[in-house]
């Protein structure tokens, strides 16, 4: 009997994740609360497994008193030091009784009823200690199924529940696809512990860099700020803590093997790796990569910032349906206006009339306007995208030695 108890215990352990002294545990609960329901329902009784024989040994607890007011709980001191000489006040007797030969057909039911209840109530209880603080974390699960509202994945041996609200609308997820997802949050519920996975979360983007970068995972570059429209486009705000490291280059990787993996597990979404600035002009003109800036002009009561691009260049610092310019105004935190550069000098071409004569291609630096190169070198020092840094690179050259072929015949005919 105590080889099948015990190998049938270890068994179930193994195969529920479940330690064995819990199972023991539950078995002994499941026990005691059929004995007390069948025989003994007003006393207080304790069952313990024993371990020579694997059967029950059913105890009768009664704590020692002056006077008995409940005979069910209580023993009086005379009855017990007839059990045992050197009990006082306050002890707690514990007297062994034979239980019936056997539990009939109803009551074994309801053991195995109630056992099953314990089990599962102490297998939830392990999968909410496992998971339970671990929120932020990423894992990697297979999706069992797909409802109308939700996608269920399997993390290891716990069900964990993914909304259509933290799904991406550009994936298309199937039974048996391995996904990386975060680990939202942990809470407990009627039915069990409740996990929540998510693909959406742009905490999801910085751990798959964190995997990616060992300089991330090592703390010498650190991931500043993230603007995310999940299955579209990102972008991700690096700044070196230690000197002697370009932290772009870093999370590119060579040939830019590091971001393509992280694109890669996001399906295809375009990520823009932008060098941090303390200095809020210059972050915010990188933050419109691959657009060209040529001022920002800030307005820290307001906290807008308003940006002079070329006229070439407006459709591609908005974006398309301003995506580009709000995910850089979620990045910078500043609200960011944007205007062509010829608008602004229609505007104040009346006052430029009337004032001295500015020197052509300088920005006015007036109050908050800070004005910035328009080189493509200067653009490609502090920002690249997953698509192709080395082809941004070689476009923008072309385009500034276009300018150049154009400007030399005016020379010329000066």
């Amino acid at each position: 009997m105590k080889g099948e108890f015990y190998a049938a215990v270890s068994q179930l352990s193994l195969e529920r994740g479940i330690p064995r002294d819990m199972l023991i545990n539950s078995v002994e609960e499941a026990v005691k609360a059929v004995y007390k329901r069948s025989y003994e329902p007003h006393y207080e009784v304790e069952v313990e497994m024993d371990q020579n024989t694997g059967q029950a040994l059913v105890y009768r607890v009664s704590r020692v008193v002056e006077s008995v007011e409940d005979p069910a709980t209580e023993m009086s001191i005379t009855d017990a030091r007839k059990l045992q000489r050197d009990v006082r006040v306050g002890d707690v007797i514990r007297q062994n009784i034979n239980p019936p030969s056997g539990f009939g057909r109803i009551a074994a039911q309801m053991t195995k009823q109630v056992m099953l209840q314990k089990i599962r109530e102490a297998e939830h209880e392990t999968v909410y200690g496992e998971f339970n603080g671990r929120e932020g974390e990423l894992v990697t699960g297979v999706i069992q199924r797909m409802e109308p509202t939700l996608a269920v994945v399997e993390i290891g041996k716990a069900e964990a529940i993914m909304p259509r609200s933290e799904q991406v609308e550009s994936e298309a997820y199937r039974h048996g696809q391995r996904v990386k997802v975060l680990l939202q949050r942990v809470q407990r519920s009627p039915k069990g512990p409740q996990i929540i996975v998510s693909r959406r979360d742009k905490t999801l983007l910085k751990r798959l860099f964190e995997i990616e970068v060992p300089e991330i995972y090592n703390g010498t570059v650190e991931i500043k700020a993230i603007a995310r429209v999940a299955g579209e486009r990102s972008k991700v705000a690096v700044a070196a803590r230690q000197a002697g490291i370009d932290p772009v280059g870093s999370c590119v990787g060579v040939r830019g093997i590091r971001v393509q993996n992280v694109v890669d597990e996001v399906y295809g979404e375009k990520v823009d790796i932008i060098q941090w600035s303390d200095d809020a002009a210059t972050f915010i003109a990188r933050a419109l990569s691959p657009a060209q800036v040529t001022s920002v002009n800030l307005n820290p009561a307001e906290n807008t910032a308003t940006v002079i691009v070329p006229e070439r260049q407006l459709s591609l610092a908005i974006g398309k349906n301003g995506q580009n310019a709000r995910l850089a105004a979620n990045l910078t935190g500043w609200r960011i206006d944007i205007r062509s550069l010829e608008s602004v000098m229609r505007e104040s071409a009346p006052e430029v009339a009337e004032s001295p004569t500015v020197e052509s291609g300088t920005g006015v630096a007036d109050g908050g306007t800070a004005t910035l190169e328009s080189s493509a070198a200067a653009q490609a020092s502090g920002t690249v995208t997953s698509e192709d840094a080395a082809v941004h690179a070689v476009d923008a050259g072309s385009a500034v030695a276009d300018d150049a072929q154009l400007a030399a015949p005016q020379s010329a005919q000066g």
